[in-house]
């Protein structure tokens, strides 16, 4: 029996709709419907730097602000997507993107589940808590401190005073959906004896959940099967 041939017309369907995956990946960081697997999950991922208004070496991992923000507001307005899990494994970056990204992620109105992997540092941690609930795997790790500009800064009672507020709206934010208290937080970010040569704390996965910045240690499992059960409470 003669074996039929490919179809040669296919192949370029095939070969554009591998390049748009690609571009999905190198855009957003995300694959919509791996290997033609439909869900009712959107999952997100940040990693690296977050990137805000300026642009950051190319060399260097980056989560672009820009990107993000439509896709939280097309989870809020997709009536097929029922759920948000973001996957953490950030350094931290740019204050007011990452604070844009929180916000719009705790105002959602769908079930929001946020995991540390790796690890979710500096401005990571509003990230975190931003989700309605949050984990943390056993090996990750979330540096908190005070915040750190770049650049010139002009030496006056004006510029600490600026400091002081945008450090007081990181702190709101974190006790606003965390269960930790204001005084745990400020003396975490504040104290001197935790890391070298530096100010600030290193949290370890249970340590994270004992001061009530997570809720949960856990793994993807974990978090997939919380999300899972929000949206079926919800419904």
């Amino acid at each position: 029996m003669k074996e039929k041939e490919p179809n040669k017309q296919d192949e370029p369907k095939q070969e554009e709709e591998s390049s748009e995956v690609k571009k999905t990946i190198d855009d957003f960081g995300v694959i919509n419907n791996a290997f033609d697997f439909r869900s009712d999950i959107q999952y997100l991922t940040v990693i690296g730097s977050i990137e805000g208004h300026s642009v950051l070496p190319p060399q260097d991992k980056t989560t672009k602000y820009e990107n993000i923000i439509p896709q939280l507001v097309a989870v809020e307005e997709n009536k097929h997507i029922k759920g948000l899990l973001t996957i953490l494994n950030t350094v931290g970056g740019d204050v007011e993107a990452g604070l844009a990204i929180a916000e719009l992620t705790a105002t959602l109105s769908k079930p929001t589940v946020s995991f540390v992997l790796g690890g979710g540092h500096s401005i990571g941690i509003p990230l975190a808590t931003a989700s309605k609930y949050s984990f943390i795997a056993e090996s990750a790790t979330m540096t908190m401190h005070p915040i750190r500009m770049t650049g010139l800064v002009i030496g006056a009672q004006q510029t600490y005073e600026y400091f002081q507020r945008m450090q007081g709206r990181v702190v709101d934010f974190i006790v606003r959906t965390s269960k930790a208290s204001r005084e745990t937080v400020n003396e975490y970010m504040n104290a001197t004896g935790n890391m070298a040569n530096d100010v600030g704390t290193i949290l370890y996965g249970k340590e994270a959940v004992e001061i009530g910045l997570i809720d949960e240690v856990g793994g993807l499992r974990d978090a997939l099967a919380k999300l899972k059960a929000m949206i079926s409470e919800s419904e």
